[in-house]
């Protein structure tokens, strides 16, 4: 068995000056509120997380590594509304990894991946001193690109999308490819690998607890709310919900804001371009749910730099929006 491969920090040059910069001008706790709730789980530098993102990676793999510090961490992060991006991914056997988690189908995942990793591996060469221009040819980590998909469309359990069915011109020699497993994990859906990986369990299973509750007829704050409270009391996740209830629900309401647009586009065939209007019905969509989470996030503590950033409107426009929110 190969030792795992310690590697250094691939944060992209811009992404480390800007996440250097936030830090320095906002407390710690209310930056994570731009996370998904998927990186907060397995992407974060915490004994936890760094506990969940082994079990999840042997789980994948079938494999047995025991130190959780041995993976060291790297992220990649475009917090856009509307389509927020957080990915983790690492070496370990000489194997970079990238995970990502989707509520809405994208077969554009292995082009998305292929920037991803032409990232990572400039940054990867840099750091190692090994030079492209040589005479001898240079190894590098085998990539492995892994979507996490509990959207609403069926899906088969697992999914192979490939870089080729979006070429242009039709291309079965295979001679360029890169792809993306998608792996679904919505209920009756690879029960097997969350069997084996407690952590995935717990996450799919609060999920599915918001999905049933939205389904008994509860308002996207309440399905969350008793989630998060059925979270506390399962003692899911060793009392991670109970310690960071507040942020949970925010990143909970807003990924699910972001779901429901989606579906609605979905539903309504706007995203095969079958109605008129879609740039001008998707801008006031997502203008409309851009003013409902600010208010949420005010109410949940978060302050109007903080929602200035993570919504990408100025702080004038954010103080207008919650200058009538009274906070109980």
């Amino acid at each position: 068995m190969n030792e795992i491969t310690k590697c250094e920090d691939l944060q992209v040059e811009d992404i480390e000056k800007q996440t250097q910069s936030e830090s320095q001008s906002q407390p710690a706790p209310q930056r994570q509120y731009r996370d998904r709730l998927f990186k907060a789980i397995f992407g974060r530098d915490t004994e936890q997380s760094k506990k969940w993102r082994l079990e999840l990676y042997n789980a994948l793999n079938d494999s047995h590594y025991t130190d959780p510090d041995a993976l060291k961490l790297n992220t990649i992060e475009n917090v856009i509304y509307i389509t927020m991006k957080n990915d983790v991914s690492f070496l370990i056997d000489s194997q970079m990894n990238l995970y990502e988690q989707q509520s809405t189908y994208n077969p554009n995942m292995p082009l998305r991946g292929l920037m991803y990793f032409s990232q990572l591996y400039q940054i990867y060469i840099s750091q190692n001193e090994k030079d492209v221009h040589s005479s001898k040819i240079v190894k590098i980590p085998n990539p492995k690109f892994i979507v996490f998909y509990n959207g609403v469309q069926n899906f088969p359990d697992r999914l192979k999308l490939r870089l080729s069915d979006a070429f242009e011109k039709e291309d079965k020699s295979r001679d360029f490819e890169w792809t993306a497993e998608m792996i679904n994990i919505n209920p009756g859906h690879n029960e097997a690998l969350q069997k084996i990986c407690e952590p995935l369990y717990n996450y799919t299973s609060y999920i599915s607890r918001i999905s049933d509750n939205k389904k008994k007829g509860l308002t996207a704050k309440a399905a969350v709310d008793e989630a998060v409270d059925w979270a506390i009391r399962e003692n899911l996740f060793d009392g991670f919900f109970k310690l960071q209830k507040e942020e949970i629900l925010a990143m909970s309401l807003t990924e699910y804001d972001e779901e429901s647009i989606h579906r609605a586009w979905y539903n309504d065939g706007l995203e095969d371009g079958i109605e008129q209007g879609i740039e001008q019905g998707i801008e006031q969509g997502i203008e409309q749910t851009k003013i409902e989470n600010a208010r949420k996030l005010f109410e949940n503590g978060a302050s109007i730099e903080l929602i200035s950033k993570s919504l990408d409107m100025s702080e004038e426009q954010i103080k207008e929006i919650v200058k009538d929110v009274v906070i109980a």
